[in-house]
C-alpha cells in the first residue's frame, strides 16, 4: 500500500513539475507570420518551431497570426488570446495591413502601444518585428511607418527587429509573385532575421 502511494504521489509531482515548467511563445502576427499561400510546416513560425524543439523541449509555439489582420483587429483580439495561451514571451508583427491600406499611422503605432502594454501586464517578454511599405506610398509615410517600431521598441524597452523581411523583399527568388509575402525558400531568411532577437529572451 505504502509502494503505491509513494508511486502514485511520484507521478503526480512529475505532472504538475511539467505543467510548471511548460512555457508559451506566441507569435501574433498578420499574413506575413501565417504562412500566406504555402504549406503552415514551410512558415518561419513552424520553421522556428523546430529550430528550438530539441534545445528548447519545454517551449509551446502558439501561431496566433491572421492573415489580413490589422493592428485594430489584433487589439480587439489580443486580450483573449493572453488569457487563454498565458505566453512567456509573445512576438508581435502587425501593422503591415496598416500601412497597406493608408490607415493613419498615429492610430497603429497607438494600437501597438496598447497590445504592448496588455502583453506586459501579463508579464510576458516580447520581440517586435518591424517593416517596411512599397516606396510608391511616399518618402513621408513609409518613413514614419518604419520609425515607428523603432520608437516604440526604445519607449518600452522591448527586443525589436527593424526588418523582418530584410534580404528578402527586394529578391524576387524568395518573393511569392504578389511582391509582398516570402515564398517558401524565404522563409528560412525571416526566421533568420528574427531569430538574433529572439533567442536570448528564450534562453534569458
Amino acid at each position: 500500500m505504502m509502494s503505491k502511494l509513494i508511486v502514485s504521489l511520484l507521478c503526480c509531482f512529475s505532472i504538475f513539475a511539467a505543467n510548471v515548467q511548460a512555457k508559451t511563445l506566441m507569435v501574433f502576427g498578420d499574413s506575413l507570420s501565417a504562412a500566406y499561400n504555402l504549406r503552415q510546416q514551410q512558415g518561419w513560425v513552424s520553421l522556428l518551431g523546430e529550430q528550438i524543439n530539441q534545445s528548447h523541449p519545454d517551449i509551446t509555439i502558439i501561431n496566433a497570426s491572421i492573415s489580413g489582420e490589422t493592428t485594430q483587429g489584433g487589439l480587439a483580439r489580443l486580450p483573449k488570446l493572453l488569457e487563454t495561451h498565458q505566453p512567456t514571451w509573445v512576438v508581435l508583427e502587425l501593422g503591415a495591413n496598416d500601412g497597406l491600406r493608408g490607415y493613419p499611422l498615429n492610430q497603429a503605432k497607438q494600437n501597438l502601444a496598447s497590445m504592448i502594454e496588455l502583453i506586459q501586464q501579463h508579464s510576458a517578454d516580447i520581440v517586435l518585428l518591424g517593416n517596411h511599405l512599397p516606396s510608391n506610398y511616399g518618402r513621408t509615410y513609409t518613413t514614419q511607418f518604419f520609425n515607428l517600431y523603432k520608437e516604440l521598441a526604445e519607449q518600452y524597452q522591448i527586443a525589436y527587429v527593424p526588418f523582418m523581411l530584410e534580404n528578402v523583399a527586394l529578391d524576387p527568388s524568395l518573393m511569392q509573385n504578389d511582391g509582398l509575402h516570402p515564398n517558401a525558400k524565404g522563409q528560412p531568411v525571416v526566421l533568420n532575421n528574427i531569430t538574433p532577437a529572439l533567442l536570448p529572451l528564450l534562453n534569458k
